[in-house]
């Protein structure tokens, strides 16, 4: 069944809190300095039959500019307004600023109510409605019905229910398969329960036994009952007012304009990219870096606000621009937002979230402007491609960006795979978890990369490649370790490197060995090849070498025959030509094949060598585990 929430507003003093009376049967206003004062201070919650079966929610909000900061953190989440102007005065100061404050939050359902009709006669009556549908014009209410009523003699009353009713058969279902986000607006403790925290859940469903987590402190918490209604409930769904029973959290620890929502789900930020409009009627302009009221869900917090396109806003118009808060909120793309000065308080403008965590933005880049203009246009794939390209170099994986957009993963999935068909996403697939990264990104790594290693190789044209590890340390420093190897794979599927072993080269490099390195290379290879088993000394061939070419020179084609695999460096700097190696390998292992163990002396005799060598031999085959050690023989591991 569709859940309902409708929410007052209006002037101080024109019977709201006795209308939602009338309405329900059951008062709102539950401080005391609310009843000996006749005004709603906090924000006031019950619920109504309507006659469809429907039963829904209301919220009560106070009406007096000193709390207007209460109404907006009780408007979170309301579908239906009720504009609540009373007969005997008509449209007063706070009827306009609520009006220009549900305006700019977006809300498009509503009715005015005009109450106290048996205050005034007919006449009276007749112009306030006039002055009143004046008043609306250029809002969402323009074409609402108007509906007078007397709170105290019922009159008016039933037909405003039934015109309620009416109304909610066009409002939109929300998304309860969203993930689910709980402002809370008021928390309070109940002995032998604890904590409680209220408010809307405006996305989602939260379930009795659901881990969750109070953002944007993050601390722990697990819910341990539901009301909705003033009933027990084993679930809530988006677009009801719940009352949550939390463990873990103190009432202390919890403030108003907390959310409530699933352990890690939610990502706090210092700064939101947004569309800004300044209300037309406002004072004063914006300036690049004022300061002002920040007011999203049911939170309230001081910022700064960077223009980003504009130099001055003024009023009327509207911007991109950048929050830069004073504390930590969490929000989602989409929210909307209202902005008011704090001295002297007045609401001035809001706008909407266009990206909930944002890099620090510079003004005036074109780069930036468009980037807000594609968040803004919507369309939700090239959004979150976007998303993807703003953090590649991150390498984030869909649980990181399931709690950066605040999206269920198994949504993000279905998108990535979208993206990845259209090719302007590249995925890596772990055992657990698959990492994303914009394929402009890819292409951007994939040049640089290759640009290097093309000047590695020509810095040192001997050497067979660059190891694996510095290309992911130097390029890939935001990928995991086995990220970085799929990324570096992945460039060899499409042949751009070579693959060798702890190394990578361009697919087309060969070592050049020309000119004197050529003729330093055939003598080393002849004289260890010639060698076979014989301890051959580096410092040996190097001296003789010496005589012709510089020692660095030397050095240099001995260290790129060890790279590529010509010569072999055993244990104890032993030397051999790797075919050599290779022999003796083949012959041991028969050998062991035969006889089940070998001893070092056995295997002297085996290469017609000696100990030292044979040594070096077993021993660099122990490292590869090809054989191991048995007391003093060596077998096959």
């Amino acid at each position: 069944m569709k859940n309902i929430i409708v929410g007052t507003a209006g002037h101080i003093d024109h019977g709201k809190s006795t209308l939602i009376k009338a309405i329900t049967g059951r008062a709102t206003d539950r401080l005391k300095e609310e009843v000996e004062r006749g005004i709603s201070i906090e924000l006031g919650f019950t619920y109504f039959d309507l006659p469809s079966g429907r039963r829904a929610g209301i919220v009560d909000v106070p009406g007096h500019e000193k709390f207007i900061k209460n109404m907006l953190a009780g408007i979170t989440g309301i579908d239906i307004v009720v504009l609540v102007v009373a007969a005997d005065e008509g449209i007063m100061p706070q009827t306009k600023e609520h009006l220009d404050i549900l305006n700019l939050l977006g809300i498009k359902k509503g009715i005015i109510a005009v109450t106290k009709m048996d205050s005034v006669d007919e006449e009276w009556l007749e112009l306030v409605m006039e002055d009143i549908r004046e008043g609306v014009q250029d809002t969402f209410l323009e074409d609402a019905e108007m509906i007078p009523v007397s709170s105290t003699e019922k009159t008016g009353i039933s037909e405003l229910v039934s015109k309620i009713d009416e109304i909610t058969e066009t409002v939109e279902d929300r998304d309860i398969y969203d993930t689910p986000r709980l402002p809370v607006d008021r928390v309070f403790t109940i002995s032998g329960f604890g904590t409680v925290v209220t408010g809307t859940l405006i996305a989602g469903k939260f379930k009795v036994g659901d881990e969750v987590e109070v953002f944007p402190k993050e601390l722990p918490g697990r819910i341990r009952s539901i009301q909705v209604h003033g009933e027990s409930e084993e679930e809530a769904y988006a677009g009801q007012r719940v009352a949550i029973n939390v463990v873990g959290p103190k009432k202390s620890e919890i403030d108003r304009g907390d959310v409530i929502a699933p352990k890690g789900s939610m990502e706090p930020s210092m700064m939101l990219d947004v569309k800004l409009r300044l209300l037309a009627d406002a004072q004063r302009i914006i300036e690049n870096r004022t300061r002002v009221r920040l007011y999203i869900g049911s939170s309230e917090v001081l910022c700064r606000v960077v223009l980003l396109d504009v130099e001055n806003l003024t009023p009327g118009d509207e911007c991109y621009a950048q929050l830069r808060l004073e504390e930590p909120i969490v929000a989602k793309r989409g929210d909307r937002f209202i902005l008011r000065f704090y001295s002297p308080m007045m609401t001035i403008g809001g706008g909407i979230v266009l990206d909930p965590n944002p890099s620090k933005k510079k003004r005036f880049e074109d780069s930036t402007i468009e980037e807000l203009k594609l968040k803004e246009k919507g369309d939700p794939l090239e959004i979150f491609g976007d998303i993807i390209r703003s953090k590649s170099s991150e390498f984030p994986s869909i649980k990181e960006l399931s709690t950066a957009t605040t999206s269920p993963e198994d949504k993000l999935e279905k998108m990535v795979e979208e993206l990845v068909e259209k090719g302007s996403v590249v995925a890596f697939d772990l055992s657990k978890e698959r990492h994303v990264v914009s394929r402009s990104y890819f292409d951007e790594m994939r040049d640089r990369i290759a640009k290097d290693i093309d000047a590695y190789h020509k810095k040192y044209p001997l050497r067979a490649g660059i190891s694996k590890e510095e290309v992911r340390s130097k390029y890939l420093k935001g990928a995991k370790q086995r990220v970085g190897d799929l990324f570096i794979a992945k460039l060899v599927d499409e042949q751009v490197l070579r693959d060798l072993n702890d190394k990578v080269s361009l697919l087309e490099f060969e070592v050049d060995y020309s000119g004197e390195y050529k003729d330093i290379k055939e003598y080393i290879e002849s004289a260890y090849a010639q060698n076979r088993f014989g301890n051959l000394k580096r410092e040996d061939v190097t001296k003789e070498l010496l005589k012709k070419h510089k020692k660095l020179i030397v050095d240099q084609v001995f260290e790129s025959l060890f790279e590529n695999d010509i010569l072999r460096k055993l244990k104890d700097e032993v030397i051999l030509d790797t075919a050599c190696f290779e022999e003796a390998k083949t012959k041991i292992v028969d050998y062991l094949k035969q006889n089940g163990e070998v001893a070092v002396g056995e295997i002297r005799d085996l290469l017609d060598t000696n100990r030292k060598v044979a040594l070096s031999v077993v021993e660099t085959l122990d490292d590869l585990k090809v054989t191991k050690r048995e007391g003093d023989k060596r077998v096959l591991v």
